[in-house]
């Protein structure tokens, strides 16, 4: 009896060692709530590096969207460090984030992720125990099947007049006005109050209240990459543009008197003589300012509706010279060899744009010749007692036509 009860015993405290092992194993599993890793502190080994550093989104993961959070975290111990780099159109940028005080997470400075882009996480833990653990996941973005660009004006690095207007126009319809608005900044050096306006859904105009002073550093910059201008479509351009404002010129256009008036900082340079719009297609009247310059242009009429009953243009003059644009609907002011020279401060000859004298092939002596030497993309020729209405303040850049109440009405951000 004393044999058997012995054997008993030892079986019964094998017994109760198996069980005290399994329930310390249990309590590592079960009560952690870490799974894996609470098994591993148990039996002296690291946790592995997912269950040490949990990185969202997951390894691996594609078509993450913009708005997904980017978190980096520890169950235990604290992060030692944290690198993340975004990686599009071949270049790399770190992300700018921080460790939480805990050490327990990371989190980026920004609120949304960039799209089109491959995420690259380093990341550096210690745990309770002391022990380091490192972790390198990927993840990419959504790659959008629709993007919109904005083109701007004045081109980049130009010098122009007091008169220009920044001008955007965007290649997809805009409906989410108010985000693409925030998105662009327009700024000048000496400092100067510069209100947005939009035309229609594709097109939204910069300008100060009063002309530009003679001078100043314009600056346009883009952050349009990433902003939802529609649905699903989204922007493009992170740039900056700029430039720079010459010398103070204007000119006024006296249809009935057939004169124009050149004045730069106020001083009268030259009464110039010009044909303006005939009775029945006679010239704008309003401010306009100067778009486009070309040394030699063709004019076609048919392609601004002046057309024969056969369809040809009622005019088709191949070598127009000194041609500089005041209307997107077609409007010039340019050289003109064809017209009868004592026209020129007599008569009104014209399909609604404003002539010079000049010869063929463009003269540097003639008065066209002289006032396109002197003049700027930017520059404002103003036409009056025209027997037409007002330019419309979107055709071209005619946004000077409109008040300041009026033009800043037309911002989508209240």
């Amino acid at each position: 009896m004393r044999h058997v009860t012995g054997r008993a015993r030892r079986a019964g405290v094998a017994l109760t060692a198996v069980l005290t092992w399994a329930g310390l194993l249990a309590g590592a599993v079960g009560c952690s709530g870490e799974g894996r890793g609470g098994l591993d502190r148990v039996l002296g080994k690291p946790a592995a590096a997912e269950d040490a550093i949990r990185v969202s989104p997951g390894d691996g993961v594609r078509e993450v969207r913009a708005d997904e959070p980017l978190l980096v975290r520890v169950p235990d111990g604290r992060l030692e460090s944290v690198k993340v780099v975004a990686s599009r159109d071949a270049q790399e940028t770190e992300v700018p984030g921080r460790i939480s005080a805990d050490g327990r997470s990371w989190r980026p400075e920004g609120a949304r992720l960039a799209l089109a882009a491959r995420y690259s996480v380093d990341a550096v833990a210690v745990d309770g125990d002391g022990r380091r653990s490192a972790r390198h996941t990927t993840f990419t973005t959504h790659v959008p099947a629709e993007r919109f660009i904005g083109y701007v004006s004045p081109e980049n690095r130009a010098t122009v007049g007091t008169g220009m207007i920044v001008s955007l126009e965007f290649n997809r319809e805009i409906t989410d006005r108010a985000a693409v608005e925030r998105a662009v900044r327009v700024s000048a050096e000496p400092a100067v109050e510069i209100r947005p306006h939009w035309f229609g859904s594709s097109r939204l105009d910069f300008r100060p209240k009063e002309y530009w002073r003679p001078g100043t550093r314009v600056t346009v910059s883009l952050a349009l990459r990433d902003v939802e201008g529609a649905p699903g479509v989204f922007g493009l351009q992170q740039r900056t543009y700029s430039f720079g404002i010459g010398r103070h010129q204007t000119s006024l256009v006296d249809a009935a008197a057939h004169t124009m008036e050149v004045r730069r900082e106020g001083e009268l340079l030259a009464t110039v003589p010009v044909t303006a719009g005939a009775p029945k297609t006679t010239t704008y009247n309003g401010k306009m300012v100067v778009t486009e310059m070309l040394e030699l242009t063709r004019m076609d009429g048919a392609t601004v509706g002046f057309k024969k009953k056969n369809g040809k243009g009622e005019y088709d003059i191949p070598d127009v010279p000194h041609a500089m644009r005041l209307t997107s609907s077609g409007t010039f002011l340019h050289g003109n060899y064809w017209a009868d020279p004592e026209a020129f401060g007599r008569l009104n000859l014209s399909h609604g744009c404003v002539g010079l004298r000049d010869v063929k092939g463009g003269g540097a002596d003639t008065p066209a010749g002289w006032f396109f030497d002197r003049s700027l993309v930017g520059d404002v020729v103003e036409v009056v007692r025209s027997k037409d209405r007002t330019v419309a303040a979107d055709n071209g850049l005619g946004g000077w036509n409109m008040g300041w109440k009026e033009w800043t009405a037309g911002s989508a951000v209240t």
